[in-house]
């Protein structure tokens, strides 16, 4: 792994980046990991959580681009976990999945949501893939490859809206047009992204990283996750391979698990910036804040109304950690049958619980961590408030205030929850 990470040069600053279009070397699959247990994969994110820690503060200060992380994170094989074992990877759990999100964001969030999009596409793969697409699509995580996102346009109406096309050009595929909020792409070495074919249909395009035509820009200014590089992807008449395209439109017109399992990587990436926000508050009491005079004691940690507020974030962040495994369960238990229009809503609706309880614990802890440790705490040299500011950017992925709505509908009206990448 050392020998990966030696062929990387200093991550340039913010201008730097900006200026160029950075792309990924390429790993020697000899030194890629492939895991093959749910065990092994838990131990290895607890073992990789450790080591980026360290370092995701002041990452988030300089905005300094993960690029060594992410290549021992890859290295890892992590990146394989959801390649089921007949493909050759470890087909692991969506429980294991979760916690290793939640694990790996509750170390750095920006870090660990960045590979969030690649296994969004693993979902996919696995629902509308032809076999030799899987040994195709599977085989070059496995060897170490990246999969990033073009994300939804700017500038529509809508967010479903399509703005980018696969034509044909001389007889071959193109690719063109522009994407936002592409969390990943940049670090990737392929890009899948939505587009309408000529007959109008929704399709799934794998775009190689560095093909002619394919322009990654590091644009991406949000006050949180500001590591994740989510900028602007720019496709101009790249070409495609047949075998890289996947029919997208499928998704909408049979159940299956890919909006929920994206959803879940979701609620365990705030679940872990909950776990952050929660455990530097601790961690600030006990060693620096000070009593309050009216208290009369000689720390902040036995101040009782202190106690109390720590108590209650105990309980929402359990409560809420509990509800995403209970998730999780469910979405391995459907996964084992035949996915119905039932098992799908169920799914949907076990996923909306954990992402409001997620969403709400994220945002009240990085909020009273402020509260609980006192002024101190706001010192721009402890940088705390990346805590807020990630939480407050990641929780408006999809407006939790529809999660209600859904749950809600359901209950007194028996609507089933609408199919799409967001539930």
């Amino acid at each position: 792994m050392s020998e990966i990470l030696q062929r990387r040069p200093t991550a340039p600053g913010p201008a730097a980046l900006r200026s160029r279009d950075p792309r990924p070397l390429p790993l020697d699959p000899s030194q890629v990991r492939v895991i093959h247990s749910d065990a092994e994969a838990i131990e290895v994110a607890r073992q990789l959580a450790g080591e980026f820690a360290a370092g995701a503060a002041e990452r988030d200060r300089e905005r300094r681009l993960p690029w060594e992380e992410l290549d021992r994170y890859t290295a890892s094989g992590l990146g394989g976990i959801a390649v089921p074992e007949a493909y050759g990877g470890a087909g692991a759990s969506f429980v294991t999945i979760a916690e290793v999100f939640r694990l790996l964001c509750a170390a750095d969030p920006a870090l660990g949501q960045i590979p969030q999009n690649q296994f969004g596409v693993l979902f996919a793969v696995h629902e509308l893939a032809s076999d030799a697409q899987k040994q195709r699509l599977y085989g070059r995580i496995l060897a170490g490859e990246r999969f990033g996102n073009a994300g939804p346009a700017r500038g529509t109406s809508s967010m479903l809206a399509q703005t980018t096309r696969l034509h044909r050009e001389e007889g071959s595929l193109r690719l063109s047009g522009t994407r936002f909020y592409s969390t990943g792409a940049l670090f990737a070495h392929w890009i899948p992204s939505r587009a309408e074919d000529e007959q109008g249909l929704t399709v799934l395009v794998f775009a190689p990283r560095h093909a002619e035509g394919v322009k990654v820009v590091d644009d991406w200014s949000g006050i949180g996750q500001r590591t994740t590089a989510s900028g602007s992807v720019h496709f101009s008449a790249v070409a495609i391979a047949p075998e890289d395209v996947l029919p997208a439109w499928q998704l909408i017109d049979r159940p299956g698990l890919s909006g929920p399992a994206s959803q879940l990587i979701q609620a365990a990436i705030d679940a872990g910036i909950a776990q952050a926000a929660i455990d530097d508050t601790l961690r600030f009491v006990r060693e620096r804040s000070r009593p309050w005079t009216d208290f009369g004691g000689e720390r902040a940690s036995d101040d009782p109304y202190i106690i109390q507020a720590v108590g209650r974030l105990q309980i929402d962040l359990h409560a809420a950690n509990e509800v995403l495994r209970e998730t999780a369960e469910t979405l391995d238990r459907i996964a084992a049958k035949p996915v119905t229009a039932e098992s799908s809503a169920e799914a949907s609706l076990a996923i909306a619980a954990a992402k409001i309880l997620t969403t709400e614990i994220a945002l009240e802890a990085s909020e009273k961590l402020f509260e609980l440790a006192g002024t101190a705490a706001t010192r721009s040299e402890h940088n705390l408030d990346r805590h807020w500011r990630n939480a407050r950017t990641h929780t408006l992925h999809d407006p939790v205030r529809w999660k209600y709505h859904l749950l809600g509908n359901y209950a007194l009206n028996g609507v089933l929850p609408k199919r799409h990448q967001w539930n």
